[in-house]
């Protein structure tokens, strides 16, 4: 019962940060594992468990997509699609041994990319203003990472909506929800298909991470951002160091 509240509520605050910044699988996915989940399924049970909060975090920012081009954004979740697909097959592909060593690696390359991601997007600014080619060279990689792990794929995600030259916040959060909703949809499928989810935890954290995905935008009009990213970013650090002392256990 303590492991299941405390994955939870993990999964509550996985939800709220995802629909601020990503991020959230720094807390559901050590949680899993410290549960006693083999890693390789504890990835897999993530997505699954904080697809439907990210849904629900996209159905909250549903008013700051009004003026997208549904043509481009029907392009750019079609690639999501893909993306998302490729990465699960990848994750169900790679061994439990092999993830283990890996993906301290992944925590500390999306930590890295929360500690610098305000600077990467102030570099990147309207570099390929409008330019949908260029946007598709970047967004298919973002999004093939985003279903194999999807740590900081936020970050990625609003790096590549500043180098297409967006610059509305709420507008680029909403994109960003609702491309890493589609993702992670089509990889929970796969993992649910692959018969890779550990059902019972997930299913709990499924309904903490709906809470927290559809209050994490009211949540973030009232606190300053940098307090979010600042946690963020201490969580993906304290994850990546006890990952990589696990590594070779």
């Amino acid at each position: 019962m303590t492991s299941l509240i405390l994955l939870m509520l993990a999964a509550f605050a996985a939800g709220a940060i995802n629909s601020v910044a990503g991020g959230g699988s720094f807390l559901t996915f050590p949680a899993l594992v410290f549960a006693g989940v083999p890693s390789v399924v504890a990835n897999a049970s993530s997505t699954v468990a904080l697809v439907t909060g990210s849904i629900a975090s996209g159905v909250a920012y549903r008013n700051d997509l009004k003026n997208v081009d549904s043509r481009l954004l029907k392009l750019w979740l079609l690639i999501s699609l893909f993306g998302g697909a490729a990465g699960a097959w990848l994750l169900l592909h790679t061994s439990d041994r092999a993830f283990r060593l890996v993906a301290p690696w992944l925590l500390l390359f999306a930590t890295l990319i929360f500690a610098f991601g305000g600077r990467l997007n102030e570099i990147l600014r309207g570099r390929a203003e409008a330019n949908t080619g260029a946007m598709l060279v970047v967004l298919i990689p973002i999004t093939i990472y985003g279903g194999y792990f999807g740590g900081g794929i936020g970050i990625m995600l609003l790096a590549a909506f500043r180098l297409y030259g967006l610059t509305d916040i709420h507008q680029m959060n909403g994109l960003k929800t609702i491309i890493a909703a589609a993702l992670n949809a089509v990889a929970a499928a796969i993992f649910i298909v692959a018969n890779q989810v550990a059902w019972r935890p997930t299913l709990y954290m499924t309904v903490a991470g709906i809470a927290g995905g559809y209050l994490g935008p009211v949540l973030a009009r009232r606190i300053r951002p940098e307090v979010i990213r600042n946690l963020v970013i201490g969580v993906g650090f304290a994850m990546t160091l006890y990952f990589f002392s696990t590594a070779w256990r």
